[in-house]
């Protein structure tokens, strides 16, 4: 119980004005300290990891302490766990493939409005319909939902090692595989189908019914375009021996068949 009421004294601090200004003194000292450490791109990596590490301690903080927002912070450690998790994974499996856009956390323009539209519509519809948001057992679902899709994705960034990038490559690399085993060999874009279940199931942890409809149908319609795009270089990078391997394997994602070839 004491620790149980220590977090909640913390949660009530930060959100109060003292809070804020001790946030604000601390995102201000953490970066002066990353400038005096860090130069050029290395700043900038240091300066995306300390504010997503900071995010994922603040949604630990949310979800531990007696709060409405209990999923919110299951939403914001997720969130901020994969992008530093995107470019962690790439670090190791295919440095000279790393940048800035590894963390993924400039991916596009829709990318961006999606995320806050999600905000958004969590916030209307807590002050609207706030029973809407405390239906436990459906973001716990959701919850579910985005802890497999996670695994399901780096699974998939692992399996592949140098052979994964976050742009579709194409020219064929020397060092470039076809990689069948593992998660590859239940379905061929174990990657794509993780972050789609990962990205609904953020929605669904919010109880954002708008949001899970409208991510649903923008990451299919985002992947089955992507598939064909990706397909088409790996069958002129692989020939036969991937057509074979599509005739056998199924994409991973409903009524999405990829690039269609002669039988």
């Amino acid at each position: 119980m004491a620790g149980r009421s220590h977090i909640e004294w913390v949660f009530d601090y930060l959100t109060g004005i003292r809070g804020k200004i001790a946030i604000a003194l601390y995102i201000a000292v953490a970066n002066g300290f990353l400038l005096l450490i860090y130069k050029g791109p290395l700043y900038q990596v240091a300066v995306r990891a300390c504010f997503l590490g900071f995010t994922f301690g603040c949604g630990l903080l949310i979800s531990f302490g007696q709060t409405t927002w209990t999923h919110f912070g299951w939403y914001m450690s997720s969130l901020s766990f994969f992008h530093y998790s995107e470019y962690l994974v790439t670090a190791i499996i295919n440095p000279r493939s790393l940048s800035l856009d590894s963390f993924l956390l400039n991916h596009s323009v829709e990318y961006t409005v999606a995320a806050v539209s999600s905000w958004v519509e969590f916030t209307v519809e807590k002050l609207l319909i706030p029973d809407l948001k405390q239906l436990r057992w459906l973001s716990f679902v959701g919850l579910l939902m985005v802890l497999f899709g996670e695994g399901l994705r780096k699974s998939a960034m692992l399996t592949a090692g140098s052979n994964f990038n976050h742009i579709v490559q194409n020219e064929k690399a020397q060092s470039h595989v076809l990689v069948t085993s593992g998660v590859y060999s239940c379905c061929r874009h174990p990657s794509y189908v993780g972050w789609f279940c990962w990205s609904v199931g953020t929605q669904v942890m919010l109880c954002n019914p708008v949001c899970v409809l409208a991510y649903a149908l923008a990451s299919w319609r985002f992947f089955r375009e992507r598939i064909e795009e990706e397909e088409i270089s790996l069958i002129h990078f692989f020939g036969d021996e991937y057509v074979e391997y599509k005739r056998k394997v199924r994409s991973g994602l409903p009524f999405i068949q990829g690039i269609r070839v002669g039988s």
